[in-house]
């Protein structure tokens, strides 16, 4: 069985980064990767320099295209189901039944949404909801907006909005969980904050209209925030042993190394900074720390 340098286990914008940077630097690479990345639901890609508006798929497509330059990188369209091993020699079979092995593994796994009980939500995510302002705040400017969050959260979210527009309210969807100085915070800067459950968001081909309260209150709008639940994207770091966080994140170091020696993780596994550059800039971090890993221990090797 061909034993790779590295396998990636995931082929989002951390995972390719990390692929590019083993593929220069001449490492045999499988990235496995399912196709299923969190952001299909958005029609565009913001912030990423020189990529800004570009479709989640193009981007992907683009990033391949330039991947396949380097001939030690190879792409299986596979789901990572089990790993076991140690560093050196790990082993991982996919849901397709093949078994591959390698040196080093490094997670870009990602987040995936659980799923909100909100009527309507899915309807507009990713059209007109949206979860991150630096992503999505200048397509939403100077709207009528609604916040969808409770206790810190909200707040949080009220403080930033208004970068991109003073016109908003927030739904809490049940108990605010807010202290009183949160509300009072609230109260002086103006903003309206319900408490009534979210009996649905009204939208007509993905654009929000209004969200409906079950006391009968409508709030109008034309765009929304919220925030998602989220859960890592497989468990797989935590079944080779790597620590995890109260997030659910990977806990990792500056370069994306584990606890788990020759484990690495990237990306919005690692993270709560869930924005697209940010996942390859670890990406890509990591993956030089994997070379440097490999590059030390073949000097080391040529010495006995």
């Amino acid at each position: 069985m061909k034993q790779y340098d590295c396998i990636i286990i995931g082929g989002g914008p951390a995972g390719l980064s990390g692929a590019l940077a083993l593929g220069r630097a001449r490492k045999d690479v499988l990235v496995l990767d399912d196709s299923r990345p969190r952001n299909a639901v958005t029609h565009e890609m913001h912030g990423f320099l020189s990529r800004d508006r570009i479709k989640p798929s193009e981007f992907r497509r683009i990033a391949k295209e330039q991947i396949s330059e380097y001939p030690s990188v190879t792409f299986a369209a596979e789901t990572a189901e089990s790993i076991e091993g140690c560093d050196g020699r790990f082993r991982i079979t996919t849901e397709q039944g093949h078994t591959y092995e390698s040196k080093k593994v490094l997670f870009t796994i990602g987040k995936k949404d659980l799923p909100l009980p909100i009527p309507g939500l899915l309807d507009v995510y990713g059209t007109s909801a949206f979860v991150c302002p630096y992503c999505d705040g200048w397509e939403l400017q100077d709207q009528e907006l609604v916040i969808i969050a409770k206790g810190a959260g909200a707040v949080h979210l009220a403080k930033m909005i208004p970068g991109w527009s003073s016109r908003y309210a927030i739904c809490t969807n049940g108990p605010d969980e807010l202290t009183e100085e949160e509300r009072d915070e609230l109260r002086q800067h103006g903003v309206p904050v319900f408490d009534a459950p979210i009996r649905s968001i009204v939208s007509t081909e993905g654009m929000v209209e209004r969200v409906e309260l079950e006391d009968g209150t409508t709030v109008s709008c034309t765009g929304i925030f919220f925030a998602p639940q989220l859960t890592i994207g497989s468990e797989l770091p935590a079944s080779i042993g790597c620590e995890m966080k109260e997030t659910g994140s990977v806990v990792t170091d500056m370069l994306g190394r584990t606890n788990v020696p020759g484990v690495y993780c990237a990306g919005d596994a690692g993270t709560e900074m869930y924005q697209a550059i940010a996942a390859a800039s670890t990406g890509a971090m990591a993956a030089m720390s994997i070379n440097g890993e490999l590059l030390m221990e073949s000097w080391n090797r040529s010495m006995q």
